[in-house]
């Protein structure tokens, strides 16, 4: 299974339901990377993602997105086929 990241921060329900639905999907490790703690690690997550907001999931080296990503990925059938690589 590949290396799960996931930019979050402690007060954020969507991470929780990201982190849920890995969970649902067989994702036993998650490393979390709190931008709350480490302002240089969301100056980091900016410049990968060109995005703000948490959740920012990666599998391996794709970028997902956030949670309604992960969410639409799933529903169409692709978050398993991602996470079998």
């Amino acid at each position: 299974m590949p290396k799960v990241i996931m930019y979050s921060t402690a007060v954020c329900p969507y991470c929780q339901r990201a982190e849920m639905l890995l969970k649902q999907r067989g994702v036993n490790e998650i490393e979390k990377i709190r931008i709350d703690m480490d302002p240089a690690q969301r100056d980091a997550m900016i410049a990968k993602t060109g995005r703000r907001t948490v959740p920012q999931i990666f599998i391996g080296d794709r970028h997902v997105g956030g949670f309604d990503d992960l969410a639409a990925l799933d529903r169409d059938g692709g978050l398993l086929p991602l996470l079998a690589d």
